[in-house]
């Protein structure tokens, strides 16, 4: 709703990391990311790299790959549960992705032979990802987690930074204007 309220003049979208598998692309019916109430298709087919600008694309997710390099006013950023915290500590965890998502793609065989390097290369990857994903917005950065720790880790994280003006929405959805 907080991005909706934002798009005008398509300058509000929302992104998530790579966790919900892509129902979508075998059915045009389906939903790929559902979160409770809230249903949306990943953007990953219709208008490519063109995403972020089409009118209708404020009722689709993107992802890392449509929307890297690209910027809104707004940003609204899914965290899945590829990323979580405990005890102030960030884990990623890459057996929460897609098995679909080819950034990681290989990294099961890779962690017979080089285990230690292979989970540093991924663990980077997912937080690179997020990373992207929240400075796609020029003016503000909506985040949503779906885990409850996590979220009162930024919810904690971004009230102690003065440079960063904060407030609580609803449950675990922090808004923050500024990088």
């Amino acid at each position: 709703d907080a991005i909706e309220a934002r798009n005008g003049e398509n300058k509000a979208r929302v992104v998530a990391g790579y966790c919900w598998p892509w129902l979508s692309k075998k059915n045009p019916q389906a939903s790929d990311i559902v979160i409770g109430d809230y249903r949306r298709q990943w953007n990953l087919d219709k208008d490519g790299s063109l995403w972020i600008i089409a009118p209708e694309s404020i009722e689709q997710v993107g992802c890392i790959h449509t929307c890297q390099g690209l910027e809104v006013d707004y940003i609204g950023v899914i965290i899945g549960p590829a990323f979580i915290v405990r005890n102030g500590r960030i884990i990623t965890r890459a057996e929460e992705r897609d098995r679909h998502d080819k950034s990681i793609r290989g990294y099961k065989t890779r962690l017979k032979t080089d285990p230690e390097q292979v989970r540093a290369e991924v663990d980077l990857i997912i937080k690179n990802t997020y990373r992207t994903l929240m400075t796609r917005g020029m003016k503000g950065c909506y985040v949503y987690c779906t885990d409850e720790e996590t979220a009162e880790y930024f919810r904690t994280t971004i009230r102690s930074d003065p440079s960063v003006q904060a407030s609580a929405f609803y449950r675990s959805e922090i808004h923050a204007t500024g990088k």
